[in-house]
């Protein structure tokens, strides 16, 4: 099968279906299917064969789905980034995805544009008014069959050992998992779909635009998750399903004039990227009348693993069980399994959602995955109902605002500065966005360095969420034995130097 499938076979069956909406904006599936099919012309004609891999990097609107089909569409391989990446990020993911041509929104053209050059990527701007226009001088591209385990989207992701790493996700891991997200939400072609996950992200692109496509469903958008806003789409289109991360929960709950909307239409919501506050799920659902959903999952496993379900008993704090033909067991570090009820150990998950293999990067897999089973990196126990419960995160990963941030990235760049002699980058906890990323410093000898300095100078060379707004100089970190730094015995100071937008209102960063 071709992911892209999907697509073709709604725009058949209904093709003045609304497929997407953004504000006034309304594509239907006929239209979309036919945009896509120019994408892949516009891609033959630049050389770009099946089984080739394609950069995108835009926010949520239209031309997202329309080239994320259109590369596969031709048979290529969708490698989704970061609007927010800098430059150095974009030619990073670029030179390792060996990307033959990159799609990326005018709003970001220098930093894009710049790390397209360095990969030496084709660079192809895309304008939110123009664009149109210049595809359809392209003649529509024909549809190309790939194999059930041909890559269609590597996604990447990164970790405490250093550079971040492209999961393969095949077009079953993908197909698969999307059908998965149609049934844990009944989703149908009546339904509307909240659009404020980042279609750049797993979860936004299988749960949302990818199930939604299946199912023949609207999917409204939104370029950045900003809470009035969101009410106001929320009411106005009438939407039945919401997908977002937890910070997105808060903020609407957190509104001051929410009983001012008429949210009634809303039936099933979805969380996913952390954990949701019990007194959350529970206030949501008391102000505006629809049930959570808890789930889990990863990049490498498509993502969805686990989730609560609408027809079962829902654990509040629980992750809920592992999703249809998928597998779940609890491991210790040399992979023995933990059977014992209440015990902890790292989640393993095993299934058709798993990923190939991490890109060109044998020894990673080799590392992630044996027999079969992909070790998360994620803490948690389970029950005798095998509902699984996350207790902690093995790595050090931040989650901010639902997004991960890695510190180990961020302390890369910190040691680039002349005047750093140590850098740890650690979580620490923030009321709206989940985690707010911090960083503690010591300087060489004789060397000077304020963290006003330091912050803007990791500001300028990492996406907007990850660098450090919270960072203070130290004279010495904590250490052990073999000089390895112990971040759990890391001192935050009691009123740390912070940014004037360390506390942004809106949840997600905006693209722009």
């Amino acid at each position: 099968m071709n992911l892209a499938e999907n697509l073709r076979r709604t725009a058949q069956t209904d093709p003045a279906h609304a497929a997407i909406k953004l504000d006034d904006t309304v594509v239907p599936y006929g239209v979309l299917a036919n945009a896509a099919s120019r994408v892949a012309g516009w891609l033959g004609e630049l050389g770009v064969e099946p089984g080739d891999r394609v950069g995108v990097s835009l926010p949520n609107i239209p031309q997202m789905p329309i080239i994320y089909y259109g590369i596969l569409w031709a048979g290529g391989i969708v490698v989704p980034m970061n609007p927010l990446y800098k430059g150095r990020e974009f030619a990073f993911v670029l030179r390792d995805a060996d990307a033959k041509a990159f799609f990326a929104w005018d709003g970001v053209g220098e930093e894009a544009s710049k790390g397209a050059a360095d990969a030496g990527a084709e660079y192809i701007s895309v304008s939110a008014t123009e664009f149109v226009g210049e595809l359809m001088t392209h003649e529509p591209g024909s549809f190309v069959e790939r194999a059930d385990d041909d890559t269609a989207v590597v996604l990447y992701t990164s970790g405490t050992t250093g550079s971040p790493k492209g999961a393969e996700l095949t077009h079953s891991n993908m197909g698969r998992n999307a059908q998965i997200s149609v049934g844990l939400v009944d989703l149908s072609a009546d339904d509307i779909v909240f659009g404020g996950l980042p279609l750049f992200h797993s979860f936004g692109q299988t749960v949302g635009m990818n199930a939604a496509t299946l199912a023949g469903a609207t999917m409204t958008l939104i370029p950045r998750f900003e809470p009035t806003k969101a009410l106001e789409i929320l009411q106005r289109d009438k939407v039945t399903i919401m997908l977002g991360v937890p910070t997105m929960y808060v903020a609407l709950l957190q509104h001051p004039d929410k009983g001012d909307y008429d949210l009634s239409s809303l039936r099933v919501c979805a969380s996913g990227g952390a954990s949701l506050p019990v007194e959350v799920l529970k206030g949501f659902e008391q102000a505006f009348g629809a049930f959570i959903l808890e789930g889990y999952g990863l990049s490498e496993t498509s993502p969805v693993a686990s989730f609560n379900h609408a027809d079962r008993e829902r654990k509040p704090g629980s992750i809920g069980q592992p999703v249809e033909g998928v597998e779940f067991k609890l491991i210790d570090d040399d992979w023995n399994e933990i059977t014992e009820v209440g015990a902890i150990g790292e989640i393993a998950i095993k299934g058709h959602n798993v990923m190939k293999g991490y890109l060109g990067n044998p020894e990673a897999t080799d590392w992630a995955i044996k027999d079969g089973w992909f070790r998360s990196g994620d803490l948690a126990r389970r029950d005798e109902e095998n509902y699984y419960f996350i207790v902690d995160r093995a790595k050090d990963m931040i989650i901010r605002g639902g997004y991960n941030v890695y510190p180990r990235e961020v302390e890369e760049v910190l040691y680039e500065h002349p005047a750093v002699a140590t850098a740890a980058v650690v979580g620490i906890p923030h009321p709206e966005l989940g985690e707010e990323v911090a960083a503690a410093v010591t300087l060489k000898p004789g060397a000077e360095a304020s963290e006003d300095e330091l912050r803007a100078f990791a500001k300028e060379r990492v996406a907007a969420y990850k660098y450090p707004r919270v960072i203070w100089v130290t004279g010495e970190l904590p250490m052990g034995p073999t000089g390895k730094i112990l971040k759990r015995e890391i001192q935050i100071p009691a009123a740390p130097t912070a940014a004037g937008d360390t506390f942004p209102t809106q949840t997600l960063p905006d693209p722009s």
